[in-house]
């Protein structure tokens, strides 16, 4: 079951810029960077009372970020619901009929585990759910 909002992520062209404006828009802090090799992303995460705020940031021109501001522009990428447990929801949500675009959860950003909701069922939303990710020593 979802949670709470955990996080709001916003593509963007350039990284450093939309940090600096973001740190004046919000009037606080970036307080954590964060690169995603896997997804060729750098994140940066402001806090905002109980939700975050994560800048999204290509890092190279196979990164979903790139595609992403390709097709659509900088904007709005998704919506992150936290979930106690990721693969109880992943199957709930397949089994009502739900498409995920991950078969599996994958390690994002703020250690956590993700997987996400196709936009095309969740109101042209792309939906995220995430779950924190404690590794085994």
């Amino acid at each position: 079951m979802l949670k709470h909002l955990d996080h709001v992520g916003i593509a963007v062209a350039n990284l450093e810029e939309a940090v600096l404006r973001y740190e004046q828009l919000l009037g606080s802090r970036c307080y954590k960077r964060e690169r995603v090799e896997s997804e060729q992303v750098e994140t940066a995460f402001f806090r905002q009372g109980e939700t975050k705020l994560e800048l999204l940031g290509a890092t190279g021109p196979e990164s979903v970020i790139t595609r992403f501001i390709e097709k659509r522009g900088e904007g709005l990428h998704h919506i992150a619901y936290e979930v106690d447990d990721i693969h109880a929801e992943m199957l709930r949500l397949t089994g009502e009929g739900y498409r995920l675009l991950n078969d599996f959860p994958k390690k994002g950003a703020d250690n956590k585990l993700i997987v996400f909701v196709h936009p095309k069922d969740a109101g042209g939303v792309l939906m995220e759910l995430c779950q924190a990710h404690n590794p085994d020593p």
